[in-house]
């Protein structure tokens, strides 16, 4: 039997932690730490000897998972000024280019034999001669390469779920860019990525009801949904991504996910199909019937959006309202693409947990695990 969406396991949670067993919201909650304590320990395990051989080629980051969005993460925050090109590898193969000029950046989120391929794909890059960095756990397999490279290892404690453990990840390589002489994210921003973190934690978590708490809200929209995510921008078109992929983990939920001008001429045809809002699906179907499923359009908008995307965006919203599409929307705040990015993952990451537990199930528990 399919679970049932009750709205008042929101709620429930302030008197109830029983219902986030697993404690997915505390692993959300933790992000302000992990940026503050990922910045030091790579500040602390020698990332600064990449300045030596001056700034890569490139940078190519291999892993998969939680690991290869923290390339993504990357990429986003040094965006389209980027002076060298920044790529992810999530394959875990590296191109044939790749050589002595690169920077090749491995990172392992686990130490079992998921992490296997990322550690070939290290040794590769070592017998290439690449120049080299390991993010991963404590003794976990990319220490020992790393130490017969003479590479930095940064060793960042994962105390849960890995795709809960994102900034422990990603901060240690925004760290070894700005070493490395590409582009430096000023110390005061990782604060300020912190600071958001905690903001939104504040607005998001548990104790705040729901017609106060903006992830709640979010979650009750998304009930009985297929929810389109869409973002205009290289930081809201990630936390879209991100935002779907963590959908699926943790609720169990399909969503798909976008970046202008492409979903203008695909996912937008959508809106009058057979899960748009007009009209029932046969003449058998009620429109309200409970459980039915119906698109909702979620726009993730950036004030740092071009104007042209911003112009496809609204057009998207007008023609959805016009079919009976409900939308909802979340905007990025702050000044740095890294804090805006945080807050809106912060955001949509609670969102996915309470639409988790408001169908009864758990986000730490995945048993469907190809591989």
């Amino acid at each position: 039997m399919a679970p049932e969406f009750e709205e008042h396991r929101l709620d429930d949670l302030a008197t109830d932690p029983g219902l986030d067993p697993g404690g997915a919201l505390r692993q959300v909650a933790s992000a302000a730490a992990q940026v503050r304590s990922a910045r030091s320990i790579a500040l602390e395990s020698g990332t600064d000897r990449l300045a030596d051989e001056g700034r890569p080629r490139s940078i190519v980051v291999v892993g998969s998972g939680a690991a290869a969005l923290a390339g993504d993460v990357l990429a986003a925050v040094l965006g389209n000024g980027c002076p060298i090109p920044v790529l992810t590898a999530r394959d875990q193969r590296l191109p044939g280019w790749v050589g002595g000029y690169d920077l090749v950046v491995a990172v392992a989120a686990t130490s079992g034999h998921e992490a296997e391929p990322t550690v070939r794909a290290a040794g590769e890059a070592v017998r290439r001669g690449c120049r080299f960095l390991a993010v991963g756990v404590p003794d976990g397999p990319l220490a020992e390469l790393a130490e017969r490279a003479r590479a930095p290892y940064v060793a960042v404690p994962l105390a849960g779920e890995p795709r809960a453990m994102l900034w422990s990840l990603a901060v240690p390589l925004l760290t070894a860019a700005g070493h490395a002489g590409v582009t430096a994210v000023p110390g005061e921003v990782y604060e300020a990525a912190a600071a958001r973190l905690e903001e939104v934690a504040h607005r998001c978590g548990p104790a705040v009801e729901t017609f106060e708490n903006p992830a709640k809200t979010l979650a009750v929209d998304l009930a009985s949904a297929l929810p389109m995510v869409w973002g205009g921008s290289d930081v809201a078109a990630l936390a879209a991504r991100r935002f779907a992929s963590q959908l699926a983990a943790n609720a169990r939920c399909p969503a798909l996910s976008g970046r202008p001008p492409g979903i203008v001429h695909d996912q937008i045809a959508t809106l009058d199909g057979p899960l748009g809002g007009t009209g029932p699906r046969s003449i058998f179907d009620d429109p309200v019937e409970e459980g039915a499923v119906r698109l909702r359009l979620v726009l993730l908008r950036d004030d740092q959006e071009p104007a042209e995307t911003a112009r496809d965006l609204a057009e998207a919203e007008q023609r959805a309202r016009e079919h009976g599409v409900p939308v909802s929307e979340a905007a990025a705040e702050g000044g740095h693409p890294m804090e805006r990015l945080a807050g809106l993952i912060a955001l949509t990451d609670y969102a996915t947990v309470y639409l988790a537990v408001a169908y009864g199930v758990e986000p730490l528990t995945n048993t469907l695990v190809v591989r």
